[in-house]
Order: structure tokens, then sequence, then C-alpha cells
């Protein structure tokens, strides 16, 4: 093998349907100048049947003069699939029954789940927001749900409440949760009597999707409170402009996303980028497309 086949820089992929809009590219390729480390990061679009074989086939690879498949993340609508890809499966993908990254180790492939540490993170250093001690209400019971609901516990609020629209999808959520809660109140809720007010809303749910300002009464926000939306650019405005036009604090889920690609990073490369920084210039390059 050639000096310059053995320097080649590893290779990762988002794998998604769809995934031409994805930003991890562009963190990606932020965090590895930032740290000095040597990869390349692209994009790989997968048949809704062919998750599996799509992942395979890249961990496989090995084009000519290009380094190792190392691992990939995993996007809408496959994280669900992904921990069945492992050997071995983190505390926090097995909780959320989701991965959103797989590393291929030669001893056997990991599956993890960053999407909630990285809301938690978000959270409390880019938003200077203390989840310790605070009223939450989750709104929403599905995947993105299930990816935060551990993190959220274990950062320590008084209260979290479940609200959605199918409460039996709630109460499959929190009663896997119920172990990790301990005495932590861990409740189910209607989205229109789900009590209230709150120091943090957190938005979940597809409706952000569908155009909705917000799914839940507004007498939810207390005094101060915090509201994000899962959602970032164009689908998380409409919950953000409600959140602002009620007096709160209001903030979409482009952090989530930088915070949970340097947590899947660390997993890969075992070095933790500065997240401040990308995500101002991902913010900076979302308005200028915006204008």
């Amino acid at each position: 093998m050639s000096a310059a086949a053995v320097s080649a820089p590893d290779r990762y992929a988002v794998l998604g349907n769809p995934v031409s809009h994805s930003r991890s590219p562009f963190i990606h390729a932020a965090f590895a100048r930032q740290t000095g480390q040597a990869l390349e990061y692209a994009r790989l679009w997968c048949p809704l049947d062919g998750f599996a074989a799509s992942v395979r086939t890249f961990a496989a690879s090995r084009p000519r003069g290009q380094g190792p498949a190392r691992g990939c993340n995993v996007t809408v609508p496959f994280k669900r699939q992904a921990p069945a890809l492992a050997q071995r499966v983190s505390a926090r993908a097995a909780l959320a029954q989701a991965a959103n990254l797989l590393r291929f180790d030669d001893a056997g492939w990991f599956a993890d789940n960053t999407d909630g540490i990285g809301l938690v993170r978000d959270i409390e250093s880019h938003a200077g927001f203390a989840i310790a001690g605070a009223r939450v209400l989750l709104i929403g019971a599905g995947g993105a749900a299930a990816g935060v609901l551990g993190p959220l516990i274990e950062a320590g609020p008084r209260e979290i409440v479940v609200a959605n629209r199918t409460l039996e999808n709630a109460d499959v959520l929190v009663m896997r949760h119920r172990a990790l809660a301990g005495s932590l109140p861990l409740a189910v809720r209607e989205l229109g009597a789900c009590g209230g007010p709150f120091d943090l809303v957190i938005n979940s749910s597809s409706s952000s999707m569908q155009g909705l300002a917000s799914p839940v009464p507004d007498a939810v926000l207390g005094r101060g409170a915090l509201a994000v939306d899962l959602m970032y650019g164009a689908a998380a405005e409409p919950f953000v402009a409600w959140a602002h036009a009620l007096g709160a604090q209001a903030r979409d889920g482009l952090g989530m996303l930088v915070e949970q690609a340097a947590e899947a990073f660390f997993v890969w490369r075992g070095v933790r980028p500065q997240t401040a920084p990308v995500l101002q210039a991902l913010r900076e390059q979302l308005a200028r497309e915006a204008a």
C-alpha cells in the first residue's frame, strides 16, 4: 500500500432520505479544521427499503486514493433501524430505541444517540438556561422526543410533562423512562390540557413541519420561559414567533444540531471541538441563503 493511501483521510457520511438538506458536512468540516483532524464527510441518500444495505456498502467501501469509512450519522427516517446494525449499543441509544450514529469499530460496530445531550448542552451552554429545578413541557412523543427525554431527565428538572395528541404513545415513552426518572415527576397530558406554566417548553412534534405556530395553549409559557423548537430555519419560525409574542425567550434547533454533531465527533475521534464559532458560522450561512 502506498504512503498516500495510508495517510488518506478517514471518511464519514450522513445517511437519510431525504438528505440533500443536511448541514452535517458543513459542521464536521468546520470541526475537522478546528481540531486538525483529517477526515472527509459526505451525504448519502438511501432508498427507504435499503438503509441497512446502504450502510454496509459505505462501511466496506474504499475508493482508490481515499481513506476507510469509519462511521456515519443517521437521520430520518432511519434512526430506529440503526441500532440493529450494531454489536454494541450505548445506554442512551437503547433507551431511545434509536441511534443517530454508527462507529465502524473492527471489534464490532457501535451505535449511539447524541440528540438528547446535544439539546441539553445547547440549552444550558448557548441559551444560558439551567434545566436543573425547572418545570419542563416536552411536546410530542415520537422519535425526536424519545431521543431527548433521557438526557432531559438526567439534567435534573423539577418535573417533566409529556404532551401528545395520542396519549397511548406518550404513555409508552414515559413508562420506558420511569426507572431513569426515579422520584422525578414524569406525567402524560393531552395537548390542549397540559397544564402550566412551564419554565422550559420543547416542541419535538411535527407541528412545525405543518406550519403551525404551537400545538399547545399560550398558558404553558411561564414568565421568562424558554421555548425551543427542535426544527430550525423556516420550519421553526412560527413557533419562535409565537413564543416571542408571548414574552418568552425562543430558540430553534440549530444549536442542538451543532451540539449533537460535536458529541458525535467526540465519539468518533476522541476530540471535543468548540461549538460556538461553528454555530455562529452556520447561522451566518443560513442568513445569506435566506437573503
